[in-house]
């Protein structure tokens, strides 16, 4: 199974998500899953735990920058291979600016971070134990995180770093073969076809 983690303020319905879920229909792939990340990190730990808890079939997390970073916190917790693209390192920092209320553009969901959400997020900030498990893709254009970061996290992990790009990762769908390819070789996903 695949399953991809949309970033802040997104949802199932982000592009890549999309895009990717309609090549792995084409290729005849039924196991791929874009859960709706609860906005708070509290239930959104809890629901991501539960999802991956009741899997019965080997998995790869794709997690795209606040997905990346559960992505991430989960692959350590659970052992998984992970795809992390253009991925927060440290969520805690990155999104205090957005303690307060909110409204995600993609849900109309109204809800409000506070300093407790903060400590949440920094509790699920670990280190990297097997760099093998990852491949993180970045580009050095991303106007929101610093790609440097994911970098050096992520040293001894397969990485594609490209110049230009931003925060979406233009031209994602370039590398869907090989995405394929990563999760049916570190999560033993079956072959298809």
């Amino acid at each position: 199974m695949l399953i991809y983690l949309h970033g802040f303020q997104s949802s199932p319905r982000s592009w890549k998500a999309v895009q990717l879920g309609q090549y792995l229909a084409g290729q005849a792939r039924s196991d791929y899953r874009v859960p709706a990340l609860p906005s708070r990190p509290m239930a959104a730990a809890d629901a991501l735990t539960q999802l991956i808890e009741a899997q019965q079939t080997p998995l790869c997390l794709i997690g795209s920058s606040l997905g990346g970073f559960y992505s991430l916190w989960l692959a350590e917790r659970y052992g998984l291979p992970a795809i992390l693209i253009n991925p927060g390192i440290h969520a805690a920092r990155d999104l205090g600016r957005f303690q307060g209320h909110n409204v995600n553009p993609y849900t109309g969901e109204h809800y409000t971070l506070n300093e407790l959400d903060l400590a949440v997020w920094q509790a699920m900030e670990v280190p990297v134990t097997r760099p093998e498990r990852y491949w993180l893709m970045t580009q050095e254009g991303d106007e929101v995180l610093n790609y440097r970061e994911g970098v050096s996290k992520l040293a001894g992990a397969r990485q594609t770093v490209e110049a230009g790009g931003d925060h979406s990762f233009v031209g994602f769908e370039r590398f869907f073969p090989d995405i394929l390819a990563f999760a049916e070789q570190y999560a033993c996903l079956p072959r298809r076809g």
